[in-house]
């Protein structure tokens, strides 16, 4: 039996997920919150955020924290639907580009735009009076969004996926933080018709539409949200 611990709206916790769910893992789901999270959670991880995994095995119970070792472990763990291709350099550039994500674009992106957003919504249903986001932020993560998916249509422009000839963590990544953003409205796809197209497969794979059905209590996804040929 495996158990995740993650937040529905959290890219690291939806990386987790579609890694588990492309591996044909199964888990027992259990939502925290990342804000206020319960003593027995934070009695799991030293980092006391979300994803962590726990599984138990034969050889005990094994507690994984983090996003980039729960995929390394699911991936490991199986030899079925690999998330890292064979090829040296594709496998190389899967890992860097999980590095890009969790690094920059957290830094410049996620942390303006999803911490603006997600975070006053979960905050405003509790007796915190957290206000309207704030314009000034919006507009700063809305143009380090703009660059970064102009540098993800530079590399769809050469490559069949995002690391190279085949799907990867690269990928898995990449639709991790783009879903939570699309979830907010936040991406014109008609602007972006390269990446729209690889959005549309990621998007028709089991793994993610099982994470269309996610809702956070004061926000509303676009029409679009759930349509697979958006």
């Amino acid at each position: 039996m495996r158990t995740l611990y993650h937040f529905p709206l959290h890219p690291p916790s939806r990386m987790a997920r579609i890694a588990l769910a492309e591996k044909k893992l199964k888990v027992k789901e259990i939502i925290i919150d990342p804000w206020s999270p319960e003593p027995e959670f934070l009695n799991l991880t030293a980092e006391g955020a979300p994803p962590v995994l726990v599984d138990l095995t034969q050889h005990g119970t094994l507690t994984i924290s983090g996003a980039r070792s729960i995929t390394e472990y699911a991936n490991d763990g199986s030899k079925r639907n690999p998330l890292l291709s064979e090829d040296p350099f594709e496998r190389a550039e899967a890992r860097r580009l999980c590095a890009w994500f969790d690094t920059r674009f957290t830094e410049e992106v996620d942390s303006y735009i999803l911490a603006e957003k997600i975070e006053r919504a979960v905050l405003s249903q509790t007796q915190f009076d957290v206000g309207a986001a704030d314009p000034d932020v919006l507009r700063e993560g809305r143009a380090n969004l703009d660059d970064h998916l102009t540098y993800l249509t530079t590399l769809l422009e050469k490559r069949d996926w995002l690391a190279g000839r085949r799907y990867s963590l690269g990928d898995i990544a990449a639709a991790a933080h783009l879903s939570c953003l699309d979830f907010l409205g936040e991406i014109s796809w008609r602007d972006r018709p390269i990446l729209k197209e690889w959005y549309q497969k990621v998007k028709s794979r089991p793994a993610l539409r099982g994470l269309l059905g996610d809702r956070v209590a004061g926000l509303r996804p676009p029409r679009h949200y759930t349509d697979l040929d958006f």
